[in-house]
């Protein structure tokens, strides 16, 4: 090479023992120390950089270029440009490779204590991969990654293909997730929400992406949504009343009676959790976010085709399906079914539970009445099937008539007589008997017996028929009334004892009141001298034919007698007494004496009542509907309900008896003696003369 020849004209010998694309510049022996002062600055210069590209610069912890040079089974060799080549397992590479192609490899070291180089693939990709992970977390941007496992409290996700993060359990989705392992390998956006490098941590979300996109679609949906639009959504949570849509990014809610025709019980009969389902907004409020959705408007209305199908009062067949309380449902078609009220199952029977004439599964017969489309309400009658009796009952049996039936139950204010199956009508206590006074209809009639009555009046409206018993004879009152006018005198067999005098029959079969002040003595009561049985002179001192009272009394008897008549009267009943040895005798006499008056005190109130009610009976009217149950009676008398008196009085003397005996001026009899009763029907006696009188 001559001393001004141009450098780049040099051709350079090429050295079998090289590489292919290297030449030879100099050789040892071609260059003396001499010869170097040949060269310009400038083409010395040169030559140590032509020389100095012919080497890379090749620094330890760093990412640096490699050529890859062959493939084996399990190792790729590389060229980093130094003496000797980097050997990398061929695990750490993701992708394929082949000889000649460029990759970028974390130059470890130089030289080992082997004299190798080494180098990885893998802490390239990840130096690489959280570089960019960096990058993102610090601009706010997405990244993509593939689940590859579950581990406690959440899932691993691959990032980029070199770096793992954790995506706990609560970000993985916007609802609960039944099974984590549809997301393995599936790649998807995720969020990096907390960055350590020194720890080389990483948080990465999905929800917050799932939020993101919902947001937007909400957004979209907004402006979208409209009354009577068909759009898709996703089942997201089922209740008793209802089922919440994802429309995505808005909910809405279908409520039970919207998602289909036919009766449901539960949502969950119709959708399930997850399901995709084809809706229509019904009602949509933007200000409030609020969609109202329904799934059976998407259909048409069985119930135009019902109302056609099914004209009112026409004959139809069906299957009942359910009973409650107040009716029984039958099925007329699937999905299809009307009502039977309660009211419309029988018209005589009282019908407490529909299940006392229909039973689950029956096939029946019924009428339909009526079909209401806006309230798709369907209503059946099981009655209307027969013709209404009431209709024709008057004809049966018109008013005056004498007809026979059987006593099906007895109350305190009368007797329910069932005059053809399932019509019963009512006696009231007042229409028993023309002459006596009734206590209780059971003192007449009997519960089964077969008894004749005279329909007094047929109300159909409410469905109630009065009867009478004392009907069947004619009223005697008017007779009676020339045979025991005022002033005149007559005789009666004590048939009751009461605390205020005593009923006596007088000799026509009529009973009349004594009160206790008209029986000849001084009495605190009459059990105190008379028995039932005695038989007493008597004179009518009142006579009363339109309320059939009878009033009499021994005084006025005894006053135009002589006194010897009287003495004699006296002497036939005389006052009942009681031995002090008796009283002494007995160390619990007090304690009975206090019992008896209480149970005294007790027995007058209940018949003051009993008397209040018996004679406040005008309003009652019979309901052979409610058979067997007892009306309330207005409390409308004027009548002064008597005090019991709880006090017992006080012992004393009689004159013209011995010393050694005494009388009380009340005292009662044995309890044990009289039944209960007995005592009851004489109070409630005794008041109710007692009214009379007042």
């Amino acid at each position: 090479m001559s001393k001004n020849e141009p450098f780049e004209s040099i051709q350079f010998e090429e050295d079998p023992l090289l590489k292919p694309g290297y030449k030879v510049i100099a050789k040892e022996g071609d260059l003396s120390l001499d010869s170097e002062t040949k060269y310009t600055r400038e083409e010395f210069t040169g030559l140590l950089e032509l020389y100095d590209s012919t080497f890379k610069r090749l620094d330890e912890r760093s990412i640096i270029k490699a050529v890859v040079l062959a493939i084996t089974a399990n190792e790729v060799i590389v060229d980093i440009g130094f003496k000797s080549e980097g050997i990398i397992p061929k695990d750490e590479f993701t992708e394929e490779v082949k000889p000649g192609d460029e990759v970028d490899v974390y130059l470890e070291e130089l030289e080992n204590k082997d004299g190798q180089v080494v180098v990885s693939k893998g802490k390239a990709n990840f130096i690489k991969t959280w570089e960019k992970v960096q990058q993102a977390y610090e601009e706010n941007r997405l990244m993509k990654g593939s689940i590859k496992n579950r581990v406690k409290g959440g899932m691993m996700v691959e990032l980029e293909g070199s770096i793992e993060a954790f995506l706990p359990g609560s970000q993985i989705a916007l609802r609960p997730i039944k099974d984590f392992d549809e997301l393995l390998n599936r790649e998807m956006d995720f969020k990096i929400i907390k960055l350590s490098r020194l720890r080389q941590n990483i948080v990465i979300s999905r929800r917050v992406v799932l939020e993101q996109e919902r947001a937007k679609r909400r957004q979209s949906l907004i402006t979208e949504l409209e009354e009577g639009t068909v759009v898709n959504g996703v089942v997201k949570n089922i209740t008793d009343f209802g089922v919440f849509v994802d429309l995505g990014g808005l909910d809405g809610l279908l409520h039970i009676t919207d998602l289909s025709w036919s009766k449901i019980n539960h949502p969950s009969e119709v959708v399930k959790i997850n399901d995709k389902i084809k809706v229509k907004v019904l009602s949509f409020d933007k200000e409030q976010e609020r969609v109202s959705l329904g799934m059976k408007q998407l259909e048409p209305s069985p119930w135009e085709i019902i109302a056609q199908k099914y004209p009112p009062n026409t004959k139809v067949k069906g299957k009942v399906v359910n009973i409650t309380r107040y009716g029984a449902f039958v099925e007329l078609e699937e999905g299809v079914e009307g009502l039977i009220h309660i009211s419309e199952l029988s018209w005589t029977k009282h019908i407490e539970h529909p299940s006392q004439i229909l039973q689950v599964n029956d096939e029946i017969e019924v009428i339909l009445t009526d079909v209401d489309v806006n309230e798709q309400k369907i209503s059946l009658s099981l009655k209307r099937m027969k013709p209404d009796p009431w209709s024709e009952l008057e004809k049966l049996y018109p008013m005056g008539s004498k007809v026979s039936g059987i006593v099906r139950n007895i109350t305190s204010f009368g007797v329910f007589v069932e005059i053809e199956e399932g019509i019963d009508g009512l006696i009231h206590i007042s229409d028993l008997s023309w002459t006596k006074r009734i206590l209780h209809p059971s003192e007449i009639l009997k519960r089964g017996q077969k008894v004749d009555v005279v329909v007094l009046d047929i109300d159909k409206e409410n469905k109630r028929i009065s009867l009478g018993f004392k009907q069947l004879e004619k009223d005697p009152w008017p007779e009676l009334a020339s045979r025991y006018g005022v002033g005149k005198e007559t005789e009666g067999k004590i048939v009751k004892l009461i605390e205020r005098g005593v009923i006596v029959e007088l000799p026509s079969g009529v009973e009349g009141f004594v009160p206790v002040t008209q029986l000849g003595k001084k009495l605190n009561k009459p059990s105190d001298a008379f028995s039932e049985g005695d038989i007493l002179p008597l004179k009518i001192i009142e006579f009363d034919e339109k309320d059939r009272r009878i009033v009499l009394s021994v005084n006025a008897y005894f006053e135009s007698r002589k006194e010897a008549d009287l003495d004699q009267y006296l002497s036939q009943h005389p006052t009942k007494v009681i031995k002090i040895e008796e009283l002494t005798g007995n160390s619990n006499i007090m304690e009975q004496f206090d019992e008896a008056e209480r149970k005294d005190a007790s027995d007058r109130e209940r018949d003051n009542q009993d008397y209040k009610d018996d004679n406040d009976y005008s309003s009652l009217e019979p309901d052979a509907q409610t058979a067997g149950e007892e009306p309330s009676v207005p409390e409308t008398n004027t009548f002064e309900p008597i005090e019991p008196e709880t006090d017992p009085e006080p012992v004393t003397l009689v004159e013209d008896e011995e010393p050694d005996k005494i009388v009380p001026d009340e005292l009662p009899g044995n309890p044990e003696d009289a039944t209960e009763e007995e005592s009851s029907e004489e109070d409630s006696e005794d008041d109710s003369e007692t009214s009379k009188e007042q």
